[in-house]
């Protein structure tokens, strides 16, 4: 057994037990280093507790009940009775519960000295928690993020966030969700599939406004289809909670009434009352500013995932964490930057995307410089077996790689991973149109995407 003051004294201490925090002390003891993870809540964070799992998991739900609706049309007879939302509630407990006892059990076994509590930063290689001071020759500061809210618009009662939707065991009739971003249009869809009445209201002109405006136009579309409702364009001014629910205004007086209003309007960074300041860190707006190598500019602080401006993912916060645990071991890592990490939003139909979208792309290296194909999944054998439509988007430079992919139709987010590749490793169309897609899968709308790019197409 270590002594005391050995057992307070690690090589890297991480502060959070999130996606990046984790990933972090995983990598450092990988290569040799002590490590201290201090975590006030459950190792594991938003990701797997309040966010991807358990949204995924009701995602799923969702696909079922979709699917038992459409049975018919491919000969299987089943009615959908009901959603128990109980049920859907322990199975996504379930699933979490399962992956956190795993967690658990990993960081365990790798020997990493987890310490519970809230920790705060008291100098630039210590952090204090519960009275005990504990000291890194290095630090990397994980401590994630929240649900925002606008200014004046107060949480509770029947306006509640994404942490108190996956909770709920009973269905609304009717729902408003104000964000028409990566979380509000995954809560829609699955309301929607559950037989909820959903109204997105979203303050810029269209839903998921990052995303390519050729994905926009197929999302927004696919909505109107699926009955989902949404308002853009205006900004919300007010809600009012009444017995019967809600009541919604927007700037233009335009009100909208629902059981409860969802508030997805992103996530804050949870920094505050943390001691970063007090450290000599420069925070804005509640992110920690880092150079491109994630390093705070005071002593050896590190700061990785959603407290750092940029993608708000999971997978970013992994990469950051392992990126920093090498950094510190002197491996050089290499950079990925924000742009090439791959996004999917899980609504139905799913979208998935890495690289410039076009409007990116025409303004880094000029209009007359940029050349895109869109392949349309209708001619995917395997697509039109699954019952979904949709397209793939192919950016390229003129006469040069491919950077970027925009795709959208049901279960495309599992193309993203070749996507990723053929971005980040700058492959031309005619690298990827030579290379063989197997028949019948949808990961051959890459390939056929590929080959229009290239002035080749086959089914196009």
């Amino acid at each position: 057994m270590a002594d005391s003051a050995t057992a307070q004294e690690f090589d890297i201490l991480v502060l959070g037990g999130g996606s990046g925090g984790y990933a972090a002390a995983l990598r450092a003891v990988q290569l040799g280093f002590t490590v201290g993870l201090v975590e006030k809540g459950k190792l594991g964070g938003t990701c797997l507790h309040w966010g991807c799992i358990p949204t995924k998991a009701m995602l799923h739900a969702a696909e079922l009940a979709d699917h038992t609706r459409d049975s018919a049309k491919y000969g299987v007879n089943v009615t959908l009775d009901s959603i128990d939302m109980g049920a859907v509630k322990a199975y996504k407990d379930g699933v979490v519960a399962g992956k956190f006892k795993g967690l658990s059990g990993l960081i365990k076994m790798k020997g990493i000295t987890v310490i519970e509590g809230e920790g705060k930063l008291t100098g630039k290689d210590t952090i204090e928690v519960n009275g005990t001071t504990y000291t890194g020759k290095n630090i990397i500061l994980a401590t994630g993020s929240y649900s925002k809210t606008l200014p004046g618009l107060e949480i509770g009662g029947k306006v509640i966030t994404s942490e108190q939707a996956l909770d709920m065991t009973e269905l609304p009739k009717k729902a408003v969700i104000l964000g028409g971003g990566v979380i509000g249009v995954e809560f829609a869809s699955v309301w929607k599939s559950f037989g909820v009445d959903v109204t997105i209201v979203e303050g810029l002109p269209s839903l998921v406004p990052n995303e390519d405006p050729s994905i926009i136009k197929v999302l927004e579309r696919s909505f109107k289809k699926r009955g989902i409702k949404f308002n853009t364009g205006v900004f919300f001014e007010k809600v009012e909670q009444n017995d019967d629910g809600v009541v919604v205004t927007l700037a233009d007086g335009k009100t909208f009434d629902g059981d409860l209003l969802l508030v997805a309007v992103g996530r804050g960074a949870s920094t505050s009352g943390l001691g970063f300041e007090e450290t000599g860190l420069t925070v804005d707006r509640g992110f920690v500013i880092t150079d491109e190598r994630c390093h705070t500019g005071v002593g050896n602080i590190y700061a990785v995932g959603d407290i750092v401006p940029g993608v708000q993912l999971a997978h970013r916060g992994f990469q950051q964490g392992i990126f920093v645990a090498e950094e510190i071991a002197g491996n050089n890592p290499a950079i990925v930057e924000d742009i090439n990490i791959p996004k999917v939003t899980f609504c139905e139909p799913e979208i998935a995307s890495v690289g410039l979208n076009q409007p990116q792309a025409e303004e880094k290296f000029g209009k007359e410089n940029v050349e895109t194909a869109e392949y349309n999944l209708a001619g995917n054998g395997k697509s039109s077996i699954l019952g979904t439509s949709g397209i793939i988007k192919m950016v390229r430079q003129k006469d040069g790689p491919i950077v970027g992919m925009h795709m959208i139709g049901g279960r495309i987010g599992e193309q993203i991973g070749e996507a990723q590749l053929i971005v980040s490793w700058e492959a031309y169309p005619e690298d990827v149109a030579a290379l063989i897609h197997a028949h019948p899968t949808q990961n051959e709308a890459l390939g056929e995407a590929a080959m229009a790019l290239a002035g080749r197409p086959l089914h196009g």
